[in-house]
């Protein structure tokens, strides 16, 4: 049951419902067993005594009240629950009030809004809502002060070489460490911002000199400073390598040196450590611009990645283990096992988040130890004098390319320890030593491509070992040849790998990774990994190393609190070796419960669609629209046409409407000179085309190797395709809104361009089949997206979808269809196919007639109507399936016979 379906049912329930049977119409809206609705109703599954209440062990509570004050009702119910029934509701049929007992949201609305709050439900329907924290706002406050703060020391320094660049990135990432410490009691209270503010001039003359000798003294040891001033002794030695090298120091005005004083007087101590990587892609956007593999994912999008790998499974168990010494006791020797390891870690985020959300775990479970034993606070722990976190930084591994990024990230990681340590000692009264800074996190500086995994992160009988990560996600045509090299050095001879995506080069390496060891591993990655045909060039190589998708994010949106924030689709993908545990996969902020999740992020089984050359037998082959490669020199706008025939009445024999996806959308038109070789003479004696032909071979000579390959033809196309009734014509790139794919007829004058696909001189049915929904479902889970939205292609949608051998019957019934489509289009021809098709704004009868073409399509494949979108595809792909093995063998009886015959 989708949810487009359950929203329908509760409209149609609430219009016409009955009182006595509401709640079981209800819990049937959701997809819920018929039979078990039944036997509710029978009262053998009923739990209640009651009469009129309803009572379902784990499901629902449900009392009809009259005279009664629906929020005490509610609450006496709700507070001698006996069978965990997940929902309690309460109702009057005018106000409806429901808690859901897992989550402890309520629902307190008007009966008939129902249906506007459809989702809070959805748990029968076997969909949970997804939890996510939320951004943490000192997190962003300070990323924007210290955006604020580059900005101003840049326009003081413009020198933009990798050696100044560098020099400006340490030195921004030592401020960082000063803000901290003075928050944090590694310096004494606001001891660094006070010193600027008291010992520097107001112009920033002088701050570059100060800083210089602050940091040489905070890289000296106390016995080796000798005389210094005290402003300078006071502050402690911190070692751990972030001091240890000069480099260039930026020039200061007052504008600068006042943007550092604002920066420090923030509460840095709430800032997560991860804003390092903020901080760092703030720095480095600036210098590589659109250098999209560099990605910073903020602290909720890292949950969403971190949740479903390890959390969650921790959580429940901390859950299930209270209570038992033993158990919690057991749970924290598992903790101790647990390593962490992020084979593209740029400043550290995720290692960061982990690492923290395993301490504040670690805390709790101490806590509940404490409770157990009958302590009642701060260091009353019987774990002897010496007991620290076992969660140590020596578990968290790392591999980076960058050397700035891969001292950051050292360095962010020490910072979350401090972090944690003093949650720790507030808690427990006892933690470890400050200063002097250790090495922090197994962080090595190299490409993960080229290195063995194995090496970084070793592996223990008894590890627990969790990959994860955001490596950078270069598409193919834009890929630098070293990265080429690295899929080179990865996948071997492999075919297909000079088109896949170099973010694919993780995902086997941690296929590789799980097969020897117990660990699993996750990824963010663009969503062209499970899109068109990546999947078939991809995906069969992680089947066979016995790997399976264990969770999934469907495609989002996602951005992180830098200041310059990159915005792209994306999806989160889990790997793990094959078993029996349920896989999970998220939707719209919510989570479903699957037996298998597909490439296609599908709960469907592991089927591939492959591209093909021909279409299914009877069904036309479908073309795209005519390449033209003539720099703009044979295409005309309406009022270039006009001229053109006005100073050469001859040339509009020549001349011809044309087609992109645009102009057809919008119901406009541009125009072409179309020459064919028989014409070429008579064309070429008309001055202005001959000029155009000509500026064509000057484009074509100056251009590629294909466009020189043209220079023989210079009067027309690459392609020259034409119909010689008429022609049906759908864009090649489809709004991922629209519910079903605008195709169209246009008659034989016309030429269409590439943008578009195009079936020459079709039987009127095959409109029918590619306008309908079924269809359009099928291009959404196989397409190649430009973006979000499908990319149609004819290798991979059209040839590929499955359709069953139809009679002359059926024909005649999807060309009716055809027919009422386009007279309702008729109807509206004040209206673009843009605007007819907008999902919000579709006029109501092309909406029916477009229903009642649906279920003459659909009945083509069976006489039972479908229930659902997730049947239809199950369906698409089971047959899919059995077409694919059908012509395997055929192939192979092919093969057998024509060995046989040469043999005779």
């Amino acid at each position: 049951m989708n949810i487009a379906q359950i929203e329908q049912n509760l409209q149609d329930l609430i219009q016409d419902f009955n009182k006595e049977t509401f709640i079981f119409e209800l819990l049937l809206a959701y997809g819920l067993p018929k039979a078990s609705i039944a036997r509710l109703q029978k009262g053998n599954l009923n739990l209640s005594k009651e009469e009129g209440i309803l009572s379902w062990k784990k499901k629902v509570l449900f009392k009809p009240v009259v005279d009664e004050d629906l929020h005490l009702a509610i609450s006496e119910i709700k507070n001698t629950l006996k069978q965990e029934q997940r929902f309690v509701i309460v109702t009057d049929f005018k106000t409806l009030l429901a808690i859901d007992t897992k989550t402890s949201d309520s629902l307190d609305i008007d009966f008939t809004a129902l249906p506007k709050h459809f989702d809070f439900f959805l748990p029968w329907a076997g969909m949970e809502k997804a939890q996510h924290q939320n951004e943490n706002p000192a997190d962003v406050k300070a990323a924007e002060k210290m955006a604020k703060l580059f900005d101003e020391i840049k326009k003081d320094n413009p020198d933009n070489s990798p050696e100044f660049t560098h020099g400006l990135n340490v030195f921004l990432s030592r401020l960082l460490f000063c803000f901290f410490a003075e928050d944090t009691n590694i310096f004494k209270k606001s001891q660094f911002t006070n010193a600027i503010s008291s010992h520097t001039q107001t112009d920033g003359s002088d701050l570059n000199d100060y800083l210089s000798k602050l940091f040489d003294v905070l890289n000296t040891h106390d016995r080796n400073r000798g005389n210094l001033p005290a402003y300078l002794s006071d502050f402690p030695y911190v070692n751990g390598g972030l001091f240890q090298y000069k480099h260039p120091m930026p020039v200061f005005t007052r504008r600068s040196r006042q943007a550092v004083i604002d920066a420090g007087e923030l509460f840095w101590s709430d800032i997560n450590p991860d804003i390092f990587g903020s901080m760092f892609q703030a720095v480095i956007r600036q210098v590589e611009n659109d250098d999209n593999t560099k990605h910073y994912t903020s602290v909720p999008d890292i949950l969403k990645l971190i949740k479903p790998l390890f959390l969650n499974d921790l959580i429940e168990e901390f859950e299930s283990a209270k209570g038992s010494i033993k158990k919690l006791n057991g749970l924290l020797a598992r903790l101790e096992k647990i390593k962490i390891f992020d084979p593209a870690c740029g400043s550290g985020n995720f290692l960061i988040i982990a690492y923290k959300e395993l301490r504040k775990l670690e805390i709790d479970i101490i806590n509940e130890l404490n409770i157990l034993q009958g302590k009642s606070g701060s260091g009353s722990l019987d774990f002897g004098s010496e007991f620290l976190s076992k969660i140590t930084l020596n578990n968290f591994y790392g591999i980076e390319l960058d050397d700035f990024a891969h001292e950051v990230a050292k360095l962010a990681l020490w910072l979350a320890e401090h972090q944690l340590n003093m949650e720790f000692f507030k808690a427990f009264g006892k933690t470890n030593p400050t200063l002097p800074l250790r090495d922090a996190g197994q962080i090595t500086r190299g490409n993960a491509c080229r290195l063995n995994w194995e090496e970084i992160c070793p592996k223990n009988a008894d590890d627990e070992i969790y990959i994860l990560g955001n490596p950078p996600y270069q598409g193919a045509r834009k890929q630098s040849d070293d990265q080429k090299k690295d899929i080179e050095i990865v996948f071997g001879d492999k075919p297909g790998i000079n088109s896949i995506d170099y973010i694919c080069c993780w995902f086997y390496k941690g296929a590789l990774y799980n097969q020897k060891q117990n660990s699993t591993c996750a990824f963010v990655t663009t969503n062209s990994i499970c899109q068109g045909e990546q999947i078939s060039l991809f995906w069969p190589t992680i089947y066979k190393l016995n790997n399976e998708i264990s969770f999934a994010y469907k495609p989002f949106i996602w951005a992180n609190n830098a200041k310059n924030k990159a915005a792209v689709f994306v999806v989160i993908i889990g790997l793990r070796l094959v078993n029996n545990k349920s896989k999970i996969l998220y939707f719209d902020n919510l989570s479903k419960h699957v037996n298998n999740i597909s490439p296609y992020l599908t709960d469907n089984p592991n089927v591939i669609v492959t591209k093909k050359s021909k279409p299914p037998k009877g069904l036309p082959e479908l073309v795209y629209g005519n390449q033209a490669i003539e720099g703009g020199f044979l295409i005309l706008s309406p009022e270039e046409k006009d001229k053109l025939i006005k100073d050469s009445p001859l040339s509009e024999k020549f001349i011809r409407p044309l087609y992109g996806a645009e102009d057809y959308m919008n119901n406009s038109c541009r125009y072409c000179i179309w020459i064919t070789d028989n014409d070429l003479p008579e064309a070429s004696s008309i001055p202005e085309i001959e000029q155009r032909i000509q500026k064509v071979k000057e484009f074509r000579e100056c251009g590629g190797q294909v466009a020189k390959s043209l220079l023989s033809i210079p009067y027309r196309f690459r392609y020259v395709h034409e119909a010689k009734k008429n022609l049906l014509i759908l864009p090649r790139t489809i709004s991922e809104r629209r519910n079903y794919i605008p195709v169209g007829f246009l008659d034989r004058s016309a030429i269409v361009t590439d943008a578009t696909q195009v079936i020459y001189d079709p039987e009127i049915y095959i409109f029918s089949i590619l306008a309908s929904k079924i269809h359009i479902l099928w291009v959404h889970a196989v397409a190649g997206r430009l973006k979000m939205d499908p990319r149609y292609s004819n290798s991979i949608c059209y040839n590929n979808f499955p359709f069953p051998k139809i009679s002359h019957s059926q024909k005649d019934e999807l060309t009716q269809c055809v027919f009422r489509i386009l007279e309702e289009r008729e109807n509206h021809s004040e209206k673009t196919l843009a605007q007819l098709y907008d999902p919000d704004k579709m006029p109501q009868g092309l909406r029916e007639t477009h229903r009642l073409n649906d279920l003459a399509v659909e009945r083509c494949y069976r006489s039972k109507p479908f229930e659902s979108d997730e049947e239809r595809l199950e369906y698409l792909f089971k047959l899919y399936e059995k077409m694919i093995a059908e012509e395997k063998e055929k192939g192979t009886l092919f093969n057998e016979k024509k060995k046989a015959k040469k043999q005779k």
